[in-house]
């Protein structure tokens, strides 16, 4: 038997709330393994991981939050993103990271959307991990699912928002089985097609990108002004952080590091 084919290989999940992003873990899984709420005060502020089975290969999903949550004040927003960093972290222990899953409601793209891409995408991860999309609430689309994305595609390029990959999806059966279905199947295809070996190694190319993002923060283990003056300007540039959010997580990212090294 391929021992890869053994391996679970780690998918993050992140993106905005209200977007299902616990009725696509379920969609994926094909049984309810997370719970789903409408209850915005009902939402964790900690990931959430679930084991996941398909076609004979072994996912772990894991949930982040939504960094958009209504009950978010600041102290709870830095909370969301170090959880994240950490799970990161902890997961290129572990064998890395396969894929970032970016779960969307449609409709019109925002810049908290592009935000939290990439906060994910270019300071988490380095840009070495394929991102790819799930379109939500598409069961009343004219036509076919699909053709949210032909119509909204060429948005998200100019907005630099690139994604590897893409499915336009329903993630609730109601009166739209046959839709449901088609889209088990085809974010199961996209999970797929971008967790595999070859995936992985053609994105990372080589690198450990554990490696890269401690190299990074090498400049705060030291105290290097500089070093931590071009995080918190990165931040707010491409992630929309305001200053002082930006100072306050770089300030935590450093207090993490540090005792890590302890």
């Amino acid at each position: 038997m391929d021992a890869s084919r053994n391996k679970h290989r780690n998918v993050v999940l992140f993106g905005q709330g209200a977007a299902g992003k616990s009725s696509l873990v379920n969609l994926i899984a094909g049984e309810n393994v997370a719970e789903t709420s409408s209850d915005a005060t009902h939402c964790t502020l900690q990931w959430r991981s679930y084991s996941v089975k398909f076609d004979g290969d072994s996912y772990n999903v894991f949930d982040t939050v939504g960094l958009d949550e209504p009950q978010l004040g600041i102290p709870q927003y830095l909370n969301a993103i170090e959880n994240a960093y950490s799970l990161i972290q902890d997961l290129e222990t572990q064998g890395g990271i396969d894929l970032l899953l970016f779960c969307m409601r449609a409709g019109r793209l925002t810049a908290t959307h592009r935000n939290n891409y990439r906060l994910f995408n270019e300071f988490l991860c380095e840009k070495k991990v394929p991102v790819v999309i799930a379109i939500t609430y598409l069961e009343n689309e004219p036509g076919g699912m699909d053709t949210w994305w032909e119509r909204n595609e060429a948005t998200f390029n100019h907005q630099e928002f690139y994604v590897a990959g893409h499915a336009c999806i329903t993630a609730i059966r109601g009166n739209c089985p046959e839709r449901h279905e088609q889209s088990r199947t085809a974010i199961r295809n996209l999970v797929k097609q971008f967790t595999t070996d070859e995936q992985k190694r053609a994105w990372k190319g080589g690198d450990n990108l554990f490696v890269s993002f401690m190299q990074k923060l090498k400049g705060l283990l030291l105290g290097n002004s500089r070093s931590k003056k071009d995080i918190v300007r990165r931040l707010v540039k491409r992630c929309g952080l305001s200053q002082d959010v930006a100072k306050k997580l770089a300030d935590r990212i450093k207090k993490d590091v540090v005792e890590g090294t302890t």
